[in-house]
């Protein structure tokens, strides 16, 4: 019985050995000298609208402490002290991750994560840095000269400087992104190339998706960049649609709050600013006053003002032309922004005009203020 019961301890002493960590568990061991004891946070970072949120807590003793977690994926992180500002940010690139800094130093080389991606991602760091400091000090000299000795020829080669260090450095962050064996700092050093030609940044993401394929951060950024590029389409196509001055305006017939169809080329022999509005647009109702003032000084110069509006409640439609003082003749499907004029007139958002001459023709667009009363004022002298 006894050589039994040792048997049976040495297998489950045997399956216990081969028992293997949770997946994508890491832990931090950390020293930061010259820091007083108080707790110590994990925050983890996302690449999305979601806020960082805490996943472990620890106290830290005589600057010593040891934190742990669990991801899914290679993701970012940062420790952060209780009483003081310093954070330190990095990548659970290894199972074990030794950490060290003194909080009388806060230069960039100074913390020190232990793992290859972290040393990389300090590299990019401080190239970044160098080139802010760079750009900054260059920005500073122009706006001396601009202020103090106006100097064209100077500041057109200082600008020149600006932006062959801008380029360089987009090179650079470029290379890095392409180049890295880590999917997070890819994604980190993105951020910083927004404002890149589209087409490269499309091969680019295109590389990263089939050098890491299993990583969500990177998939998600793929499906953020083509929905933006959709996006883009959208808007350029809706641009086009867009009738411009010299273009006849398409015609609609919509009902009046008393359910009377009034079509647009009923008022053909007349100057018509056609308004695009809302009752719940908040620069809708800034811009009427201004409308008002238009259509009160003109209106008896063959100008009247045709209200079209992307409501779809009846009762906040009628309400607003009555609280507004909108005495001229208002029309609405109702249906919002699925009214059939946005697809006429293209349009993606409102206040949006268009000031059409008797003969039915564009001549202004997007008269707002002063842009209004000086464009009726050039037309009906």
């Amino acid at each position: 019985m006894k050589k039994y019961l040792i048997l049976v301890l040495v297998i489950v002493g045997l399956q216990a050995c081969k028992q293997k960590e949770p997946a994508g568990k890491f832990e931090v061991i950390g020293e930061i000298k010259n820091a007083p004891d108080q707790k110590v946070y994990l925050d983890q970072f996302y690449f999305s609208k979601k806020d960082p949120e805490v996943v472990d807590t620890a106290e830290m003793k005589n600057g010593k402490f040891e934190l742990e977690s669990i991801a899914p994926e290679q993701g970012m992180f940062r420790i952060r002290l209780e009483k003081q500002p310093q954070g330190y940010v990095f990548i659970n690139d290894v199972p074990k991750l030794v950490f060290t800094a003194n909080t009388d130093d806060n230069s960039l080389s100074g913390p020190n994560f232990a793992s290859p991606a972290n040393q990389s991602l300090k590299k990019f760091l401080m190239e970044l840095n160098q080139t802010g400091t760079y750009l900054h000090k260059l920005d500073q000299e122009i706006d001396s000269l601009k202020t103090n000795s106006p100097n064209d020829s100077i500041v057109q080669q200082l600008t020149r400087q600006a932006r062959d260090k801008q380029t360089e450095f987009e090179q650079f962050a470029t290379h890095f992104a392409d180049t890295t064996k880590s999917p997070v700092l890819a994604l980190f050093t993105m951020g910083y190339l927004q404002g890149a030609d589209k087409q490269k940044l499309a091969n680019l993401i295109s590389g990263l998706s089939k050098r890491f394929p299993d990583h969500q951060g990177i998939a998600s950024m793929q499906l953020q960049f083509n929905q933006m590029l959709e996006e883009d389409k959208r808007k350029q196509e809706l641009a086009a649609r867009i009738p411009g001055i010299g273009a006849e305006a398409p015609d609609f017939t919509l009902p009046d709050p008393t359910g009377k169809p009034i079509s647009l080329k009923s008022l053909r022999g007349k100057y018509v600013l056609v308004d695009f509005w809302a009752s719940w647009c908040g620069p809708c109702r800034k811009e009427n006053p201004n409308v008002v003032a238009a259509y009160k000084k003109y209106k008896d110069k063959n100008f009247t003002v045709f209200g079209v509006s992307l409501d779809e409640k009846k009762d906040a439609w009628e309400k607003a032309i009555m609280q507004d003082g909108l005495t001229w003749q208002h029309v609405s499907d109702l249906k919002g922004w699925n009214s059939l004029v946005v697809g006429l007139y293209g349009f993606d958002g409102i206040p949006y005009n268009i000031l059409i001459d008797p003969k039915g023709k564009i001549i202004g667009t997007s008269l707002r203020e002063a842009d209004l009363d000086n464009k009726l004022a050039e037309v009906l002298k």
